[in-house]
């Protein structure tokens, strides 16, 4: 992507082609994977946000058909990344059902897909707007806010957050002039001081970073949108993102 700063470097044991991008959020150094996920390595966790799984059965019953397959898509999607990095902890920062009655939609293989993927290391469910309360046979424990060191994960940014937010729920797209064209793509939005993370689910929307819901919590262009490319991100300034 030309008019956007490629990021080349690898982290140790990532495979050839394969680059993750290293930010820092209130003094901790996580990974920003191009796949959509943060993995901080000093405490082996794996964040993701926004999975919306079931959101093509919930259209469904409403009479919008879409294909039925979004959930075993994001599943498969985040089992190459748990693959990828091992962790020991995956946060999964809210909205991770389209709805209360989803986990009761899942197909049998999609719950067996979940439950392979948990197998083996702790597993926190982040509540969201849509998806307030879990069952317990989604596996897992269900928290409102977690803290861990100088970070706090929780579904929907705060207004007045302190330094080390790491949320979802806005679901940030950027967008840049590429050759004469716009492109648009999902992304991290940072400063330093706090992380709004790209929704990760195979149907969910996006919204602009040039949208006062997420330019107002940075205040200013003093943040970045990471793009996600297919095997790296690129570093984009605020100020160089297109409105709608």
């Amino acid at each position: 992507m030309r008019g956007a700063s490629a990021v080349h470097a690898r982290t140790a044991g990532e495979p050839r082609g394969h680059a993750c991008h290293a930010v820092t959020v209130a003094g901790a150094t996580l990974h920003a994977d191009p796949g959509g996920a943060l993995y901080w390595p000093d405490e082996k966790l794996l964040v993701v946000a926004d999975l919306h799984l079931e959101k093509g059965s919930a259209f469904a019953r409403r009479g919008v058909l879409l294909p039925p397959y979004d959930t075993a898509a994001t599943l498969a999607r985040l089992a190459i990344l748990i693959e990828r990095h091992a962790p020991r902890i995956v946060i999964a920062l809210g909205d991770s059902f389209h709805d209360g009655h989803g986990p009761a939609r899942m197909h049998h293989t999609d719950r067996a897909s979940l439950r392979a993927l948990q197998r083996g290391r702790e597993w926190i469910w982040i509540a969201g707007n849509h998806d307030p309360e879990l069952p317990e046979d989604v596996g897992g424990d269900r928290v409102d806010v977690l803290a861990l060191g100088p970070l706090t994960f929780r579904h929907e940014p705060s207004d007045d957050a302190a330094d080390g937010e790491i949320a979802g729920h806005l679901h940030p797209v950027a967008r840049v002039a590429q050759r004469g064209r716009a492109v648009s793509r999902r992304c991290f939005a940072g400063d330093g001081r706090r992380m709004v993370m790209p929704a990760f689910g195979a149907y969910a929307g996006g919204l602009n970073v040039r949208d006062s819901a997420i330019f107002g919590l940075f205040g200013t262009f003093a943040f970045t949108a990471h793009m996600l490319g297919t095997a790296r991100l690129y570093a984009v300034a605020a100020a160089r993102c297109l409105p709608d």
